[in-house]
């Protein structure tokens, strides 16, 4: 029960308790197991994004259900951003407001707009205090070795009007790249390196390492898409350091030919240097796994930001509108329903959004799962590839061994595209209560050719659901591409027309034998790769006849 609904019904919750729709305090600040080490400075800068709530949860909620189901007269009828800021956006007079009462707390505008929901704000510490009611605390972690800042407590406003949330108030949870290093890996579990890949590697760069062409190759197979037209999304942490980027082309004897930006959304530095000390080999990787599935995209766009609601309100508004988005990023959020506007919004303006779904196996409080068991995007998990040459055809594939999956450690309800008879059975062991992932897969396994910070770039040395995402974004502006020929929308959130065209009536269907890979051998954690759907990889990984169908 909501809190206005509570107060509704007479309960004795401080009416400003209302005035925020989501947690921003930790449990273990809250239940007194992180011990208070100190206090922020008052004169402390600190950049906030405040976001306030859709004008209208259950139009949203309905009109989202609609576009997204194939048997709705109104199935990818999108709406333009400045539609969906006019009928689901906060109203000019409720965002003025806010923006009035954040200037005189003594904050700074620097950012946001009402498209994007959001108001980004810098002010010191005594201004948050005020204007939010609390004390930035510093706090001992509980399970890293550091100090984190946060509110003592959920803050509250003196507004007549709710608002949704406030990102960057606490830094308890750093946003961690889902690659792995294969020496690393092995070290820290007392393996050789060289077992953990079993097979000879079938890829056409060095030592036979895979390129993004090479996915593209046994994914797709074919010479007439290339993404022609369509504008691709990266969510990025941190920048880049192109000239990575230039060395990988260089090294593969390849050219790209797609205009990449590098987009600050709140102020954070777009570079990224080893001398800086900062690591690009997440960006990089994205990148190349992208451009290798779609080489002829209109543009490819990094959106780089401090806050996720900086990050994926950019990604909502900015122009030319990235209509498929690959996240290859792992953190907890102060609550799993922060981004729920956003990535409805993305779905009600036919954005495809992918995230990474983890690389330490089975989900779990432990395992940051989130946002991959969001139930409004479409969660990536590993496979194990084999082709039949270098930049040839697939030739087999297994489950990844620590492809993340399993049950939604945030009790994330289960979707109703997840409740179709047989999707969640016996053989998979996927709950019926709560959102199981991931949704789909693709390769992770350690057989890539990664080029970051400048140094010697590597070839079967990193795996991770990190190349798995950005490669099925990718795929899908292939689709797009097709769709735009057709004169149709593109895709959108495409999790409740394949769930249904993969399983009818508790059988699997002719069309799923024809769209995807079926993984069926090899395990990960607590689940195993089944026949069907399962929660290690999904339905599986595309096969070039799915772009016809999702064409349709």
């Amino acid at each position: 029960m909501s809190v206005a609904i509570a107060l509704a019904f007479g309960a004795t919750t401080a009416a400003q308790a209302a005035q925020f729709s989501t947690h921003h305090v930790r449990d273990v600040v809250n239940q007194g197991i992180a011990k208070q080490v100190g206090h922020l400075p008052s004169s402390q800068l600190m950049r906030l994004d405040v976001v306030l709530p859709v004008r209208d949860q259950a139009g949203l909620d309905a009109f989202v259900a609609a576009v997204t189901n194939p048997s709705s007269p109104t199935y990818r009828h999108y709406l333009t951003p400045a539609q969906f800021t006019a009928q689901f956006g906060p109203t000019q007079n409720d965002y003025a407001t806010v923006v009035q009462y954040l200037t005189r707390n003594g904050f700074t505008v620097v950012g946001g707009s009402r498209d994007s929901m959001d108001i980004q704000i810098v002010g010191p510490v005594s201004s948050v205090e005020s204007a939010f009611n609390v004390k930035m605390n510093t706090y001992q972690h509980p399970t890293e070795n550091r100090v984190f800042y946060s509110p003592d407590r959920e803050p509250t406003t003196s507004l007549a009007i709710p608002l949704w949330h406030v990102s960057g108030l606490n830094n308890y949870s750093i946003p961690h790249p889902l690659y792995v290093n294969r020496t690393t890996y092995a070290q820290t579990h007392g393996l050789s390196a060289e077992s953990l890949v079993s097979h000879a590697t079938t890829g056409s760069g060095p030592s036979s390492s895979f390129l993004g062409s090479d996915m593209r190759a046994a994914y797709y197979g074919g010479t007439a898409l290339t993404g022609a037209g369509q504008n691709l999304g990266l969510w990025e942490f941190y920048g880049t350091d192109l000239a990575d980027l230039t060395t990988y082309y260089k090294n593969v004897k390849q050219t790209n030919n797609v205009p990449v930006t590098v987009y600050s959304t709140d102020g954070t530095s777009t570079s990224c240097t080893a001398s800086s000390g900062c690591d690009d080999t997440e960006q990089t990787l994205d990148m190349t796994q992208a451009l290798g599935m779609a080489p002829g995209l209109n543009s490819l766009v990094m959106y780089v930001g401090s806050t996720d609601t900086a990050i994926i309100s950019a990604m909502t508004t900015h122009s030319p509108l990235p209509t498929t988005i690959g996240c290859s990023w792992g953190w907890t959020p102060d609550d799993p329903s922060t981004l729920d506007p956003y990535f409805e919004k993305m779905a009600a303006q036919g954005q495809t959004f992918f995230a990474a779904s983890g690389d330490d196996s089975t989900w779990s409080s432990r395992n940051e799962a989130w946002p991959a068991d969001d139930t409004n995007v479409i969660s990536v998990g590993g496979t194990d590839l084999t082709t039949s040459s270098a930049a040839g055809p697939w030739k087999s594939e297994t489950a990844w061994t620590d492809s993340g999956g399993g049950i939604s450690p945030d009790k994330i309800a289960i979707p109703s595209w997840q409740q179709i008879s047989g999707v969640i059975n016996s053989s998979n062991k996927g709950s019926t209560k709560y959102r199981n992932g991931p949704d789909v897969a693709a390769n992770a396994n350690f057989t890539f050719y990664v080029c970051a910070d400048q140094t010697t770039c590597t070839a079967n040395e990193y795996g991770g659901t990190s190349f798995a995402a950005p490669m099925w974004a990718a795929f899908i502006a292939l689709v797009n591409q097709q769709l735009a020929a057709n004169g149709s929308a593109g895709v959108g959130n495409f999790n409740a027309t394949v769930y249904p065209q993969n399983e009818s009536g508790g059988a699997l269907t002719s069309t799923y034998t024809t769209d995807f890979h079926d993984i069926t051998s090899g395990k990960s954690g607590s689940y195993s790769a089944v026949t069907g759907y399962d929660l290690v990889t999904g339905w599986g990984s595309p096969k070039a006849a799915l772009i016809t169908t999702l064409s349709q």
